[in-house]
């Protein structure tokens, strides 16, 4: 059965950085796209990043580019998001994806974590 556990979430302020993570288990991922999305209270979910497990290969939202970065470590079975210059509307639940289509569209994935807090103040 396929896990997905976030982690790193919490409150910083306007400007500050976070590292969110999220540990994969339950199967091979290698041909598997892992994403991130969030979130934010009366929107809806939104894709923010993803990594092909394969080669590494990225693709990111535009309010993501120039300041997160996706990463995998492969012997940890574990995607990060790593976020910089963070804003206030960045503000929203963070969830950890995988599946086989991935892209930017939720129905690309296949499995969803619990999701973890992210609360920017200005």
């Amino acid at each position: 059965q396929v896990q997905l556990v976030e982690s790193g979430g919490g409150l910083v302020k306007a400007g500050g950085s976070l590292r969110l993570s999220c540990a994969a288990s339950g199967r091979t991922f290698s041909s598997y796209i892992m994403g991130w999305f969030r979130q934010a209270p009366g929107k809806e979910r939104e894709f923010v990043a993803r990594i092909r497990w394969r080669d590494g290969r990225t693709m990111y939202s535009d309010s993501a580019k120039g300041r997160f970065t996706i990463s995998r470590d492969n012997a940890k079975n574990s995607v990060y998001l790593e976020m910089n210059s963070l804003k206030p509307e960045d503000t929203a639940v963070y969830f950890c994806a995988v599946g086989s289509t991935g892209g930017s569209s939720a129905p690309g994935y296949d499995y969803w974590g619990q999701g973890t807090q992210v609360t920017v103040s200005s």
